[in-house]
């Protein structure tokens, strides 16, 4: 419950969710402009018009060696996104998302096409294993698998082609990657964050102000940090942790476990947890620390960063993201023949004055100041 809402990706699922990962940004900037401009495309201000239908045989993009894209299978594959994402149903009439869709897609579809023999082996064994577990956590939802899937209009077939092709497109990718990459990558994130790789065995007494399940208010800050300093006394005079723990704590993922997480990647975790974990001696006892779930009083007993070797995969996996996104950008444009989607609305040209503008009459008025403010506590 203390942890950070961004948790990391499993490794097993990584493959499927990394294309819907890169999805979400270019969702992320179609809502920014388009909030600004009135969710119009190209920052218009009007309501994009929907975008014309026709044959699910019409061809929307050709690129070269012969390849073309569908307005059939470009369908599917936005109705396949939709069944994952559901908020992305708001943005499939408009432009500048069909654009970037066919840009994920293309980059997918061709990067699959290059896969080597090795590749696609690997890749179909990966495939089926994701497949596995969607379908798993599909038949938990209410009507079972086929719920979703009707909902999205979608077969299983469709879901099938996606997984496969995304998968294919990646392990395709990580099979091209070096070691002189990874290494890079491992540097360029020590050097962006010198935690990224540490992992700690943390015990922990959290004194909550609310509820878990219900953000009710259970006890006032004053109320939460005098019991947290209490805390503290008792095992600054020898009192047992796990025994304290079990009585005092508000944490139920770790209250029955003595308060320990072990070997835990400290990066998953809210940002002044993580700052304790990562510098607080070994062995002592920390004072309480506040969070947005209370006062914790920490005791690290262990603490390593992991090594190259230890995360090589993972980095992999990483780096094989990184030339995807370098092919969008780069290689895809030199490949693109044909597009007959609807083009993106141009930004209005800004506007200058014909003439100076005069300087606003000046004033003896006193200026006043803005109130100030706490950094990062409104207060």
């Amino acid at each position: 419950m203390w942890q950070s809402k961004r948790k990391p990706v499993h490794k097993g699922l990584l493959a499927l969710l990394a294309i819907i990962l890169v999805v979400s940004i270019v969702i992320t900037g179609c809502g920014k402009k388009d909030a600004a401009a009135g969710a119009g495309a190209g920052g218009t201000g009007t309501t994009p018009a929907p975008a014309a239908k026709g044959n699910p045989d019409d061809v929307l993009v050709t690129y070269k060696d012969n390849g073309k894209v569908t307005r059939g299978e470009f369908d599917k594959f936005i109705s396949v996104l939709t069944l994952f994402q559901q908020q992305y149903a708001q943005f499939k009439d408009d432009p500048s998302f069909q654009q970037e869709m066919m840009n994920q897609y293309l980059t997918m579809k061709i990067l699959a096409s290059r896969a080597d023999d090795k590749a696609k082996a690997e890749g179909e064994k990966e495939a089926q294993s994701q497949l596995s577990q969607i379908k798993t956590m599909m038949d938990a939802q209410e009507g079972g698998a086929d719920g979703p899937l009707k909902k999205a209009g979608i077969a299983q077939a469709d879901l099938d082609s996606f997984v496969k092709m995304n998968i294919l497109a990646i392990v395709s990718e990580e099979s091209k990657v070096t070691d002189a990459d990874l290494q890079t990558a491992y540097q360029a994130k020590l050097a962006q964050d010198k935690n990224a790789y540490t992992t700690a065995t943390v015990d922990h007494i959290l004194i909550g102000t609310s509820d878990a399940a219900t953000g009710k208010e259970t006890r006032s800050k004053e109320d939460a940090l005098k019991r947290a300093q209490e805390v503290k006394t008792k095992l600054d005079q020898g009192g047992d942790f796990a025994a304290l723990a079990k009585e005092y704590s508000d944490d139920p993922g770790s209250k029955d476990n003595g308060g320990q997480y072990k070997d835990a990647d400290i990066t998953q975790w809210v940002p002044e947890f993580k700052k304790v974990a990562a510098e607080l001696p070994i062995n002592k006892i920390s004072d309480p620390v506040e969070t947005t779930y209370g006062y914790h009083v920490m005791k690290v007993e262990s603490r390593k960063t992991k090594t190259f070797d230890e995360v090589k995969n993972d980095l992999k996996s990483e780096a094989a993201q990184t030339k995807m996104y370098d092919f969008s950008e780069k290689e895809l444009p030199t490949l693109i023949q044909t597009n007959n989607l609807p083009k993106p609305a141009p930004a209005p040209a800004a506007t200058t004055p014909s003439a100076p503008v005069a300087d606003a009459p000046k004033t003896d008025a006193p200026k006043t100041d803005a109130p100030k403010t706490d950094a990062g506590t409104g207060k």
